[in-house]
């Protein structure tokens, strides 16, 4: 058994040169961060996944070693001109990696802030619309609601040729007088133009004798030049040449307007411009449809699709008071009282009812208040006075409490010019079409019915369009909108949408390496994205995903273990091979797949009476929801993806308890009043996966304040008080103590042009960061390079004797960092590491809000193991024991099944999404039929 275990654990690096590169992808000797000389050989065209504890040296193999190495190949057989313009590539630290394809690499950060970057310009989906909209919309007058076309000279002979043979009928153009010429001048040159005749009054005149006796019965406006007299004769196709020269010479001379007298029948306008009602259209033009183009894009909000405007939440921000009550929050002092009166006192007149609650209004109702009538102003009326009034400071800062970004009331949010939304296909335009949710759109494509011409034009296009949709709803975003902004989604939303992109594309032979793909993913969903990745190896391509979740290391048709343990313990294969291999191994990951580990419900719930309310939530897709959120207890908030869960806590919850506790925040969701046992917390944290620090100085121990302890130690030593050394000399970020060749960084960057720049341990401090003079000052033998160069796990037994630093140490060691560096640079710690430092910092003791304070956690497992999730827990559990009150937004089953409270939302996601499915214990979740959590919760209880 163990000899077995050995073979499918230990890489046989004299057997990798003998393996053929065309089967395999392999790595010998890599030792990028933690990695110890791991050699190791992956299949091709087959879906791998790397797993590990967090910090074993996953990514370092995925993306450091493989991804790296992929495109610096690829960028390698590029001119050097060409390569000035690239991404300046390192070499990894690895002996030799052999049989790489071309490396695309789908990593989790958002990486574009682009205000006017969408869903819809991301996939490139928008770019076939507009072609779409381009080529075969059909624009329709907001009037009449009737066609807008222009007509050609072939419409006005076809239109001649419905009559019978031998109808006479006359070419006529509207004679255009020049202002700057006299009616007689016009007519001589009417007459040097080689025109014989005019139509004024309803008579032919001769244009000599106009000339002589002058028109002065007529209305020069109701002139008309008489291009051509004829007869309809279908035989004679001369005559039809002749009659095409006509109308185009009518078309010129009236400026685009020829009339056609069927003489005893009816005269009949054409007009070869793009109008129609008296309205002159936009023809349909790819730029008319991109809001990134100044000619597409909104005149008032240029395209960004929010405005500074008059903010309806903040003028009315309790929506369940009526007027009456004062829900207009600035008619409530005495002076602006006098705003308010007329509307009480004549509200009966109109039928206004001011007792009846806003929130219960209808839109007509609503729209009254802020448009107002005969009898009162309303509330833009009282704004543009408040406007007129701003040399005083007291308006001024009145404005400045009432505005915020809204959605721009010119365009609605779409970002397009007005007159795009008139092009319409199959009655529906470009704006409503960004607007629905991703499913919905879909199907309107499905069911699309078009004409011959259409759809021989509009083939190609459709079919990317319908594809791309496609891959986006199963990727499991078909609760999304393309005009949804890119920079609003989350890590795991952004990834799933360039996996999307990258299956629109199609490649084939290529290595496409994932960051944990199935993050913000419900169980339910997570099936779905296994079925994309399959797709996407059945291609052709190989699969190489970075994973923590069960459900994708059941579906992979190989295994890599990196362990045995995380940071300097880790960095070897541990285990590599198939499912039915997973028994013969003896892991981290392989004890929890076989089930001789796993995490235990806790034996206990704790109770609790005091909560926290959120009242009629209805932001995005929430339906007017009322949820209590327990004080004093672990809360978990879940749901399918897209169910509103990250609306309900980050845009609803924590914003409105943030204005309440003085934090500054960001403009709060749409809801009607938040209440409880508001008394019993005095802070609200929010703790995301954004990086620590802004500086690549920063550090955990820098984070959680230990350092200072550290330095002030290191000044009380002898040789640093007879040298006069203060606590700063031992900072690397003021001048002192540090290595001022580079600044305290350790290392020194040289650009090298086109060529990748290159990152030197400074030569002056030998990538200490510290002066000579400093490092002569020791404690336990060790100076300050040492110390930061120590493991967290390594620090607690070095600082034993010193009860306050063990302190502030110990907490990174509950959570699970105890395998990071003291002094590890902030920019290498991946998302989950800063947010366990972050939750470290809270578990130190010195917090004034202790046992006060709710702390909200965005999917903290993200990119934890099994065998971490048990330790975050712990720490998690012991901010509950101290006092304070948790929320969780999780999808994880391990997580949920510890919580002692659920919220459920459901039961879809997206439009249908967005009620309470359940609130209440983990017990009685699992008696629920037809709801999602609940069935994936009964497998793990």
């Amino acid at each position: 058994m163990n000899r077995e275990k050995e073979l499918v654990a230990v890489p046989q690096n004299q057997l990798l040169d003998q393996l053929d590169p065309k089967e395999f992808i392999i790595i010998k000797g890599a030792r990028v961060n933690n990695l110890k000389n791991l050699s190791v050989a992956i299949p091709r065209n087959k879906l791998v996944v790397i797993t590990g504890l967090s910090g074993s040296g996953k990514s370092s193999l995925a993306f450091d070693t493989l991804f790296a190495e992929g495109q610096r190949m690829y960028v390698e057989s590029l001119s050097s001109y060409a390569r000035q313009f690239l991404g300046r590539m390192e070499k990894p630290e690895v002996e030799y990696i052999k049989g790489v394809s071309p490396a695309i690499a789908i990593e989790q950060k958002v990486s574009t802030r682009n205000p006017r970057s969408t869903v819809g310009t991301s996939t490139e989906i928008y770019d076939y619309l507009k072609l779409l909209f381009a080529r075969i919309g059909i624009t329709y007058s907001p009037v009449s609601g009737n066609i807008v076309k222009r007509d050609s000279v072939s419409d006005v002979i076809d239109y001649l040729y419905t009559f019978e043979d031998g109808q006479r009928f006359m070419i006529m153009a509207p004679m255009h007088h020049d202002k700057s010429r006299s009616l007689q001048d016009e007519l001589k040159v009417l007459l040097q133009k080689g025109f014989t005749r005019i139509v004024a009054g309803g008579k032919l005149i001769f244009l000599e004798e106009a000339i002589e006796k002058g028109l002065t019965e007529a209305n020069p406006d109701e002139v008309y030049i008489l291009i051509d007299r004829s007869t309809v004769n279908h035989e004679d196709e001369d005559n039809r040449f002749r009659l095409s020269d006509s109308v185009q010479t009518a078309f010129y001379e009236g400026e685009g307007v020829c009339l056609v007298e069927v003489i005893g029948k009816e005269t009949r306008t054409f007009s070869d411009k793009f109008e129609l009602d008296g309205i002159v259209f936009e023809e349909p033009s790819i730029n008319l449809f991109s809001f990134n183009n100044p000619y597409g894009a909104c005149r008032r909000c240029e395209g960004f699709g929010k405005v500074l405007g008059i903010d309806e939440d903040l003028v009315i921000p309790d929506k369940s008071l009526s007027v009456y009550e004062g829900a207009i929050a600035p008619w409530r002092t005495e002076k602006m009282n006098e705003w308010l009166t007329p509307l009480v006192k004549n509200g009966i007149k109109f039928d206004f009812p001011i007792h009846r609650s806003y929130q219960d209004l209808t839109e007509k109702e609503k729209e009254l208040l802020w448009t107002g009538n005969q009898y009162f102003d309303g509330l833009n009326a009282f704004f543009r006075h408040i406007e007129s009034q701003t040399h005083k400071i007291q308006y001024r800062v009145m404005l400045s409490r009432y505005r915020g970004r809204t959605t721009c009331p010119e365009c609605k949010g779409s970002r397009l010019r007005k007159d795009a939304a008139y092009v319409k296909i199959a009655g529906k335009s470009i704006t409503d079409l960004v607007l629905m949710p991703i499913t919905k759109s879909a199907q309107f494509f499905e069911q699309l019915q078009l004409d011959i011409y259409q759809e021989k034009v509009a083939q190609r296009i459709l079919l990317e369009i319908q594809n791309r949709l496609n891959y986006l709803i199963k990727v499991g975003l078909g609760y999304i909108t393309l005009n949804r902004l890119t920079s609003s989604l989350s890590g795991g939303e952004y990834q799933r949408i360039k996996l999307a992109t990258s299956l629109g594309s199609a490649l084939v032979g290529s290595m496409y390496i994932l960051d944990e793909p199935s993050i913000g993913l419900h169980p339910r969903d997570t099936q779905r994205l296994i079925g994309v990745l399959e797709q996407l190896r059945d291609l052709g391509n190989t699969v190489i995903v970075v994973e923590h979740e069960e459900e994708v290391m059941r579906m992979a048709d190989q295994i890599i273990d990196i362990g045995p343990d995380a940071g300097s313990h880790g960095g070897e294969l541990v285990f590599q091979g198939t499912q039915d291999e997973i028994y013969l191994a003896d892991t981290h990951t392989t004890r929890f797949l076989n089930g001789t580990d796993k995490i235990y419900v806790p034996k206990v719930k704790r109770r609790w009476s005091d909560f926290v309310e959120v009242q009629g939530a209805r932001e995005n897709n929430l339906k007017n929801i009322s949820v209590k959120f327990p004080i004093g207890v672990l809360t978990v908030v879940t749901g399918v993806s897209g169910s509103g869960k990250s609306t309900l806590i980050k845009k609803v919850l924590y914003p409105a308890l943030s204005k309440i506790y003085g934090n500054y925040s960001e403009e709060s969701a749409k809801f009607d009043r938040i209440d409880g046992s508001l008394t019993l917390l005095t802070q609200v944290e929010f703790v995301d996966q954004n990086p620590i620090g802004k500086s690549s100085r920063s550090n955990p121990v820098t984070y959680i304040k230990a350092y200072d302890l550290i330095r002030n130690l290191m000044s009380d030593q002898p040789l640093a008080k007879a040298r006069s050394y203060k606590p700063a000399h031992f900072s690397f970020n003021v001048d002192g103590g540090r290595c001022e060749v580079c600044q305290g960084e350790g290392e020194v960057k040289i650009e090298m042009q086109f060529m990748a720049d290159i990152f030197l341990k400074c030569e002056s401090c030998h990538g200490k960061r510290f002066k000579g003079e400093i490092l002569e000052i020791k404690y336990k033998d060790k100076d300050v390079a040492d110390i930061l160069d120590m493991t967290i796990d390594e620090s607690i037994d070095f600082f034993a004797d010193k009860p306050k630093l063990l302190e502030k140490l110990l907490p990174l060691q509950e959570v699970g960092l105890g395998y990071v560096r003291l002094g590890q640079s902030s920019n290498t710690l991946s998302g989950g590491e800063a947010q366990r430092v972050k939750l470290a910092s809270f578990l130190g003791k010195g917090n004034p809000h202790q046992g006060s304070t709710l702390f909200i956690f965005d999917e903290p497992t993200t990119g934890l193991h099994f065998h971490d999730i048990q330790k975050l827990l712990h720490a998690i559990n012991a901010l509950v024991e101290q006092g304070d009150s948790v929320i969780i937004i999780e999808h994880n089953m391990d997580v949920i099944k510890c919580a002692d409270w659920i919220i459920d939302l459901g039961p879809e996601g997206g439009e249908n999404g967005g009620y309470v499915t359940f609130a209440g214990l983990p017990e009685d979740m699992l008696k629920l039929e037809n709801n999602y959590t609940a069935t994936f919760l009964r497998e793990k209880m």
